[in-house]
C-alpha cells in the first residue's frame, strides 16, 4: 500500500467515524428528563384573547364569542376553545427552551404532537399558572423527541388542564 492509499484510507476512516458520531450525537441533554420547571407567573384570561383565539382557529361556537350565550350554557363568562391552553403552556415551554442545561436549539424544532386533557374549560376571568415537567427525551438516530407535560392551574391551585406536547429536535444529518 502506497502513501497515497494509506492517507486515503485514514481520511475515509475519519470521515465515516465523524458521520457515525453525528448520527448518534444527542441533540437534547437526556439528563433533563424528569426535570420540573418553576411555576409561571399568572396569565389573566381575557375576553378579547378568547375571541381572537376562537377567530384564529375558526371556531363557530357562540360560547367563545358571546357572554350571554356562555352564561346561558352555564358558564360564568366566555369559554375558551380547548386548544387555548397552548397559550398558557407556551409560557412554560419558553422556560425550558431558554434553559442551557436542556440544550434545545429552537431553530431545529419541529412540532410533533399536541394533546389536552381538560378537567374543566378555561373561561374569561381565570388567573392561570403553569408548571412544566420534561416527561421524556428519546433519541431517534440523529434526532431527539422531547415530550413535555404542562399542568395548568387556576387561582385556587386547582388543576384545569394538562397539555402534553412532543417536539422533534432535528439533529445533524
Amino acid at each position: 500500500m502506497g502513501a497515497h492509499e494509506s492517507v486515503h484510507k485514514k481520511v475515509t476512516s475519519l470521515f465515516v467515524e465523524t458521520i457515525n458520531m453525528r448520527k448518534t450525537r444527542r441533540v437534547v441533554n437526556i439528563n433533563v428528563q424528569g426535570k420540573k420547571y418553576a411555576r409561571t407567573a399568572v396569565y389573566s384570561v381575557g375576553r378579547e384573547k378568547i375571541r381572537e383565539f376562537a377567530h384564529a382557529v375558526k371556531s363557530s361556537n357562540p360560547v367563545n364569542f358571546d357572554v350571554f350565550a356562555a352564561q346561558t350554557a352555564g358558564y360564568a363568562d366566555l369559554v375558551a376553545p380547548p386548544t387555548f391552553a397552548v397559550v398558557v403552556q407556551e409560557r412554560s415551554l419558553a422556560t425550558v427552551l431558554a434553559d442551557p442545561e436542556a440544550d434545545i436549539d429552537f431553530s431545529r424544532v419541529v412540532h410533533g404532537d399536541q394533546r389536552f386533557v381538560h378537567v374543566r374549560p378555561i373561561v374569561a376571568g381565570d388567573e392561570l399558572t403553569s408548571e412544566l415537567t420534561v416527561a421524556s427525551v428519546k433519541t431517534l438516530g440523529a434526532h431527539s423527541m422531547v415530550t413535555f407535560e404542562t399542568q395548568i392551574f387556576d387561582e385556587t391551585g386547582a388543576l384545569v388542564c394538562t397539555a402534553i406536547s412532543t417536539l422533534v429536535v432535528r439533529g445533524d444529518e
